[in-house]
């Protein structure tokens, strides 16, 4: 194997000089640089990585560290966060770029987790950190050693940068489609886990957009871990009461996607008994049926800028920690009782022209609004300027209706600071 002291004995100069043209350094003349490389080249000498990075002081290594939640080595795909699998994804897709290598850890809150973390600050020229990983004081001390950037972090952090999405922005939209279009009035919540940022902000912002809702309450919140084995049990948690609410709104898209398949198998027909929401927008909210409305979060650009930040401060750490706030956007689909993918907008499959949609009221229904009858009859819905069935839409206060119907088309006005409406069928609005 050719090494560096061969280069030198070749070229005719020290091992200092050939390391000084590795590094890119002009402390070496040109001419001395051309014949260094040309010898580099003849011999096919190929610098080590871990020689380079000490010249440099640098490791080429970037540490990215999540949390397990819900794990389940048995079944992956259904207990596993997609969240992080978006955001290790995009953060390798900068780095292919780059000489820099990604590590990865993942674990449960606790103290060993931690002494996890402070080995990998030891391997890296820098951490991203997904959610609340370490406690603020830790969190701050490990700044202070190591370039931080924290993804999906406190809006309100000062010592670190951190990228999230607008979960106020999302949620407050998705929560006022439903009481404005739908005029649903009785909810569930289930939440995330309480010591993720995110999961926190969801939650009050869904509180405060139902208490902003004339004759609209929540029946339960009922807490979930982001996985879809928590949506599951939260399923069964609302099955064994005396009524079930009119809109189960859930943190994020797997405990959605945990929910509607457990109440489909109970027999409870989603959205016409039951309307269901997410958060993410991940794959599977577009191929279950029936699709999922949900808020679209950009997993993509949460990890990418949250990357090149990293790179920026390793070189230069001096720069000052900064919060963006990226833009969430509301996918209206079918599981909140609008017009299903395939439909004309605007139309009900099966519906004579002029007629609203009639469905039977489950046994175990109770209604909000004064209706305390057992079920089996029938009762009348109109079809909500979304498209399909909401619950009796009525004109917003001082005539002006929350949406349009004219010819087919539909109209939805944006509520809150997120980005476009997209209808099921990719349009936006």
């Amino acid at each position: 194997m050719t090494t560096i002291y061969d280069v030198a004995r070749v070229a005719g100069v020290s091992t200092a000089t050939v390391s000084r043209v590795l590094r890119g350094s002009d402390l070496v003349q040109a001419n001395t640089r051309q014949r260094v490389l040309a010898v580099i080249e003849t011999l096919g000498f190929v610098p080590d990585a871990s020689a380079r990075g000490l010249t440099r002081r640098r490791k080429d290594i970037i540490g990215l560290v999540g949390l397990d939640r819900g794990a389940d080595e048995i079944d992956i795909e259904r207990s596993s966060l997609l969240f992080i699998d978006h955001i290790v994804h995009a953060t390798e897709n900068i780095l292919r770029g780059t000489e820099n290598s990604l590590l990865l850890t993942f674990g449960s809150p606790g103290e060993l987790f931690v002494k996890r973390v402070r080995s990998l600050a030891a391997q890296a020229d820098g951490l991203l950190i997904a959610e609340e990983v370490l406690g603020q004081r830790e969190l701050r001390a490990l700044a202070d050693q190591i370039p931080v950037v924290v993804i999906a972090g406190r809006r309100d952090q000062t010592s670190v940068d951190v990228f999230l999405a607008d979960n106020v922005g999302g949620m407050t939209a998705v929560t006022r489609h439903l009481t404005r279009q739908h005029q649903y009035q009785r909810f569930c919540f289930v939440a995330g886990p309480s010591d993720a940022p995110d999961a926190a902000e969801r939650r009050l912002a869904f509180e405060q957009a139902v208490a902003a809702s004339p004759g609209s309450g929540i029946a339960a919140v009922i807490q979930g871990d982001f996985s879809e084995d928590s949506g599951v049990a939260a399923a069964r948690t609302l099955l064994a009461r005396k009524s079930l609410p009119q809109a189960v709104v859930c943190a994020n898209d797997q405990m959605a996607i945990g929910v509607l398949r457990e109440l489909q198998q109970a027999g409870i027909r989603v959205p016409v008994d039951v309307a269901v929401t997410g958060f993410d927008d991940v794959h599977a909210s577009r191929v279950i049926d029936p699709q999922l409305t949900t808020v679209s979060q950009p997993f993509r650009d949460l990890g990418s800028r949250a990357t090149h930040r990293l790179l920026a401060r390793i070189d230069d750490p001096a720069l000052t920690p900064a919060v963006e706030v990226l833009p969430t956007k509301l996918v209206i689909r079918a599981s909140c009782g609008c017009q299903p993918q395939g439909h004309r907008l605007g139309q009900v499959k099966g519906l004579a022209p002029g007629r609203s949609h009639v469905h039977e009221k489950p046994p175990h229904h109770t209604d909000v609004a004064g209706d305390q009858s057992t079920g089996g009859k029938e009762r009348k819905r109109a079809i909500a300027p979304c498209g399909l069935s909401g619950r009796g839409h009525r004109p917003r206060p001082g005539g002006r209706a929350s949406g349009r119907h004219r010819g087919g088309a539909v109209s939805v006005r944006h509520y809150g600071p997120v980005g476009p409406v997209r209808l099921d069928n990719g349009v936006q609005r």
